[in-house]
């Protein structure tokens, strides 16, 4: 029920908001700190002009590297090997994060721009207080297709597996998306743990392996826009994006329903620079800079900034899909061990 109402309220967000608190400066009542900020975020997923506006307003130089999956971002921070003050995990991995004591509480009252948050988005079930995160974009995941090398009429995660595009086709290259798209053609539950349901998708990747041209993340940007490939599964956003590069890119979402996700903003735990991190978080909060990140990655917005885009970007399905089409989709939530376990497992037998 909990999803469901997710959905629900999600989908409001294509009617203009009832709700619209006072806008504050970026960094509104935020003291002018020094010193820096170390930030990793996922690639392409922010305008990085911002950051000389933000050391310029507050004197915290931000240190940025990006990671590709949330699997990536949770073993670095598992692994003690690197260090971050800003992280931005998907909803299901800040569940983990949370129940492994990876994440620090957030100071809210370090955060007022936490207000300009639309109701929608605040208290969701993968932190149902917000002491761990702010959301910071959302969206759907769908396939993206060259419309002069796929000419049929594309409605369905099946054409990932079409003999016929061999060698054409782009795979996402982590377990959870790729597994996720096969647990939909199967009519699965996304966070399914019934080990039969999950082998018998994974039987379903294996046949597709031999059509596959590449397991990719962010190099689908390349290999799409440059025609090198004719297919692919990728983030409503970034397909936003590669559109822009290449007019023959279409985007859809199958009508065997989608993966919505909301992104977060987080601060691990023992983060050395926890203040100059939530000056950051409330930075990225406002309403200019959330338009502007918007605008770069052509993400979804979960805050009243959403009222002051203009009207072709609110109306265009792909970033802000309607009611019935979100009502399709489903979230992933944390799963447990032993399920991540065979997961992992399976995943490197069909990488070898």
């Amino acid at each position: 029920m909990k999803r469901i109402a997710l959905f629900l309220l999600l989908a409001i967000l294509v009617l203009p908001s009832c709700s619209s608190p006072a806008t504050q400066n970026a960094n509104s009542g935020q003291p002018k700190n020094a010193g820096v900020v170390e930030v990793t975020n996922w690639g392409e997923y922010i305008d990085e002009s911002i950051f000389a506006d933000f050391e310029k307003e507050t004197g915290i130089k931000v240190n940025y590297t990006t990671y590709s999956t949330n699997e990536e971002l949770y073993s670095k921070l598992k692994s003690g090997g690197a260090v971050y003050d800003v992280v931005f995990p998907s909803d299901y991995m800040v569940s983990r994060m949370i129940a492994e004591n990876m994440l620090e509480p957030l100071d809210m009252g370090k955060i007022p721009n936490f207000s300009l948050v639309e109701p929608n988005f605040q208290n969701p079930v993968y932190d149902p207080q917000h002491q761990y995160s702010v959301p910071y974009m959302w969206g759907t995941v769908g396939l993206i297709y060259n419309s002069t090398m796929v000419q049929e009429p594309v409605d369905s995660w099946s054409v990932l597996f079409d003999p016929q595009y061999s060698g054409k086709i782009l795979m996402f290259d982590n377990p959870r998306d790729a597994f996720g798209i096969a647990m939909r053609i199967k009519g699965y539950d996304y966070n399914t743990t019934d080990e039969n349901q999950i082998r018998d998708a994974f039987s379903l990747l294996q046949q597709q392996k031999p059509l596959v041209q590449a397991y990719v993340m962010d190099q689908i940007f390349d290999k799409l826009t440059s025609n090198e490939a004719a297919i692919g599964p990728y983030y409503a956003g970034d397909a936003i994006t590669m559109m822009a590069d290449n007019p023959d890119l279409r985007y859809v979402l199958p009508k065997e329903g989608s993966n919505l996700f909301v992104d977060t903003m987080c601060v691990p735990k023992g983060a050395p620079h926890k203040d100059q991190a939530e000056t950051f978080i409330n930075f990225m909060l406002s309403n200019a800079i959330m338009l502007r990140n918007a605008d770069v990655t052509g993400y979804s917005i979960p805050t009243v900034a959403v009222d002051q885009l203009d009207s072709e970007t609110r109306s265009n399905p792909i970033a802000y899909p309607p009611a019935d089409v979100l009502a399709k989709c489903g979230i992933f939530t944390d799963l447990p061990a032993e399920t991540r376990s065979l997961y992992d497992d399976l995943w490197m037998q069909l990488k070898k």
